[in-house]
């Protein structure tokens, strides 16, 4: 599935740039999950991979969706459509705890 990301920080992330100090234990977990919804082919295949907890937020989230990189830390993500289809946005990573 195609993705986007909305901070810039995070792009510069997976794309092997610039570390983001808070995020250095995460990075690894940050780019699997980012691979994995690069592969998917629809939003709904994100819902079969069990690991990831692919769920809609509730409250001030509600629109958003979270999934899991670790037992502590959530990818913050929305589902978005333009002229070729759906995507993915990505917005930021979110402390649970």
């Amino acid at each position: 599935m195609r993705f986007r990301f909305r901070d810039r920080k995070l792009e510069a992330l997976y794309h092997g740039g610039k570390r983001i100090k808070k995020y250095v234990a995460l990075e690894e977990d940050f780019i699997t999950v980012v691979d994995d919804i690069d592969a998917a082919p629809d939003e709904r295949s994100l819902y079969d991979l069990k690991s990831l907890h692919f769920e809609k937020l509730k409250g001030k989230l509600a629109g958003l969706h979270s999934l899991r990189l670790n037992d502590q830390f959530r990818l913050i993500v929305s589902i978005e459509a333009d002229e070729r289809g759906k995507y993915i946005a990505i917005w930021r990573i979110e402390d649970y705890h």
